[in-house]
């Protein structure tokens, strides 16, 4: 089964020769050798791109490994440009070469060589890489299988592949097999064989138990406002525990740094500003996060909204959590400070859009709480309720656009 990612193809084809390093960067196993030295070595090929103009080094292959010595990989690669048409050069796990930072510098000075690369574990694991080229590096972010992209691959209802996407995730080679325990044990091993020992590895993190615990934690209670904080109080509260807000904070830093965990910072819609430490967490592929919890924990509110987050980042909007706060008064006339919350703020160049997640409006009570922070947000930026049942998308009498988890997921835009 071959999944085209087209909109990567497209935005490496949109970066083509604008004298940066393309570096693909994402979660582990998430198809960035296959976009690269697959897909993308395919669409220059039928571009008309002679084969000999595009340098392919896979530097995991025991083939190529004399050239993770730099010097070796530098003058091989020069070696193959031998006129002054243009060059491809495609580098799979660069992170495998020590000082591969000079060799990438090096190559921004041949003018007709345009530069790709992909990496994990170890240091190239890390989102910060993208810093070691400020200025010079042009990130491609790459994410599991959209719902879009899943769903296409299949031939059965809406309902049947979201409840196997929910489960088990957007992995791509998860997504090509056909049963629980073949998914289960696939994704259980990976995330303790692979992303744990990167993570533990790199960072030398000694107590494992703890920062497991963490993760469990954080698996947990997705969708819910944390801080190091409150954590370190959980941790506390379950047996004597040395474990500080400042070591928590590490831990979290370094899971968004493997791209396992996304943060959603709360915003004050009316003021126009960060507000506090506490942030919702998301997981960059809910098929781990329940593979992390053994498949107990399977609460389809939580991850409907964990979907919905991960779809709005994959269409390219930075997505905060709304805070709206108002005067209200309490049951004996006191004036108070009231605060509601609005799942998602997603902002997209000039554009911003206001959205509540809901399993489902079966009442006009539910319908009413879900809109009651919506109709709060005094601005005319759409505002969206997505619930699960399939209804024709329509604007109700508040102005406020309810449409279905179906058509918000295999549509391309909001």
């Amino acid at each position: 089964m071959i999944f085209t990612r087209d909109s990567y193809i497209n935005q490496l084809i949109q970066k083509k020769q604008n004298g940066m390093i393309k570096i693909v960067t994402g979660l582990r196993r998430c198809g960035k050798s296959f976009l690269l030295f697959k897909l993308f070595y395919e669409k220059l090929i039928s571009d008309g791109t002679p084969d000999s103009h595009i340098i392919k080094i896979p530097l995991d292959d025991l083939e190529y490994s004399e050239f993770r010595e730099k010097i070796s990989l530098y003058k091989f690669i020069k070696s193959k440009i031998t006129d002054n048409k243009q060059y491809y050069c495609l580098l799979d796990e660069i992170q495998l070469v020590e000082g591969f930072e000079e060799v990438l510098n090096s190559l921004l000075h041949i003018q007709n060589l345009d530069v790709y690369v992909t990496g994990s574990n170890s240091r190239f694991l890390v989102k910060d890489v993208i810093t070691e080229f400020r200025g010079r590096g042009d990130e491609i972010r790459l994410y599991p299988l959209s719902f879009k992209e899943f769903f296409e691959s299949r031939k059965d209802e809406f309902i049947s592949a979201w409840t196997d996407y929910y489960t088990y995730g957007g992995l791509p080679l998860v997504a090509t097999m056909k049963n629980h325990k073949e998914k289960s044990d696939y994704l259980s091993n990976l995330f303790a064989k692979v992303y744990l020992t990167d993570v533990i590895d790199r960072y030398k993190i000694r107590n494992k138990g703890e920062f497991e615990e963490l993760l469990d934690v954080i698996a947990s209670s997705i969708g819910s406002l944390t801080n190091p904080r409150k954590i370190e109080n959980t941790f506390k509260s379950k047996e004597k525990s040395t474990i500080t807000n400042k070591t928590i904070t590490s831990y979290l830093n370094y899971l968004e740094d493997a791209f396992l965990i996304q943060p959603s910072e709360r915003f004050d819609i009316k003021g126009r500003k960060y507000i506090g430490a506490n942030k919702k967490y998301y997981f960059t592929d809910t098929g781990l996060r329940n593979a992390r919890l053994n498949f107990r924990q399977i609460e389809e509110t939580h991850i409907m909204e964990n979907v919905i987050y991960n779809e709005l980042k994959i269409r390219g909007f930075n997505v905060d959590v709304g805070i709206i706060e108002f005067n209200s008064k309490d049951k004996n006339g006191k004036t108070i400070k009231t605060q509601l919350e609005c799942d998602f703020v997603a902002n997209r160049g000039n554009e911003k859009i206001y959205i509540q997640s809901a399993l489902d409006l079966a009442s006009e009570k539910k319908k009413a709480q879900e809109e009651n922070s919506l109709l709060r947000i005094n601005d005319s930026f759409k505002k969206i309720i997505i619930q699960k049942e399939k209804i024709i998308p329509h604007y109700d009498d508040n102005g406020i656009y309810i449409t279905c988890l179906e058509d918000f997921l295999t549509g391309d835009e909001i």
